[in-house]
């Protein structure tokens, strides 16, 4: 096998008392998307700080193209090649679209003191990059803000790409988003996949990211519950694995016994009520 892009070994962070994650390995290939699936509460947060570099880890080890790293933060993250696109994705509605697409790493202009951001080249390069991956914006100046959901996830996209990321994590990309919105940024994550990236898609919609995934990681309070090829596991497997299986089999049980129990209940209230017999004078 190939070295992968990114890996985890053994990765179990505590705070205090409580075990968010407990011994958790992964492995990511360059060029495939790994869906990290699980329901509220499973981990998913907490294995997102721990790739970008927020939190470190109370155990286990992180190995990028096979050599072991310790992020200092998440700029240390950012500058090793690893780009997140978190939910509320970090970017500042007011501002431009290519001003956004920069974000501390603007085209300057001029000598020292008299140095200044290169806006007419900025806005050339946000729009060429995002042309590239097939964004068609209509103007790089407007305020992002003006954008939809779907296409402030893809502005975001095609800036992990032009500025070299080599692993993308994408934190429930399309969880606000409607159909169109979804299908449009599922476009951009099979376009990064296919220029070689390493793609985690970290989702509790099986729905979306079973179409675009190669590998998927289960994740049930803060353990793995296993990593199976595409070709291994159906998308009704891993709703059943995702759901709990037994637990809501037994749930439906509880709610069907419950039901009846109101049923009977109602019953009994629309019997009439045996008269009461009248007494001897």
């Amino acid at each position: 096998m190939t070295t992968p892009a990114m890996e985890l070994r053994g990765v179990t962070k505590r705070f205090g008392s409580v075990i968010a994650l407990r011994d958790v390995d992964i492995r990511v290939q360059a060029g495939e998307v790994h869906c990290l699936l699980g329901d509220n509460g499973a981990g998913k947060s907490t294995l997102i700080k721990i790739l970008s570099g927020v939190h470190q880890p109370t155990q286990g080890e992180i190995l990028l193209e096979g050599n072991h790293v310790r992020f200092r933060g998440p700029r240390d993250a950012q500058e090793r090649g690893i780009a997140t696109v978190f939910q509320d994705l970090g970017m500042i509605p007011l501002m431009s679209i290519s001003r956004n697409f920069f974000l501390g790493r603007e085209p300057m202009r001029g000598f020292f003191p008299f140095v200044r951001m290169d806006k007419e080249r900025a806005n050339v390069i946000a729009r060429k990059a995002m042309a590239d991956i097939g964004i068609d914006i209509r103007d790089p100046t407007q305020a992002v803000g003006t954008l939809s959901g779907g296409e402030r996830q893809s502005v975001a996209i095609a800036r992990a790409i032009h500025f070299g990321a080599k692993v993308l994590i994408l934190d429930e990309p399309t969880s606000a988003l409607g159909v169109h919105q979804a299908a449009m940024v599922l476009k951009f994550v099979i376009e990064a996949r296919l220029r070689g990236l390493a793609v985690i898609f970290i989702s509790h919609n099986i729905h979306h990211a079973y179409p675009v995934g190669d590998v998927f990681t289960l994740l049930n309070r803060g353990q793995n519950q296993g990593t199976f090829r595409k070709s291994e596991i159906s998308r009704e497997e891993v709703m059943g694995i995702m759901s709990g299986g037994e637990d809501l089999e037994a749930l439906e049980a509880e709610i069907e016994a419950l039901l009846a129990v109101i049923a009977d209940g109602r019953a009994g209230v629309a019997r009439p009520a045996t008269p009461p017999r009248e007494g001897r004078a």
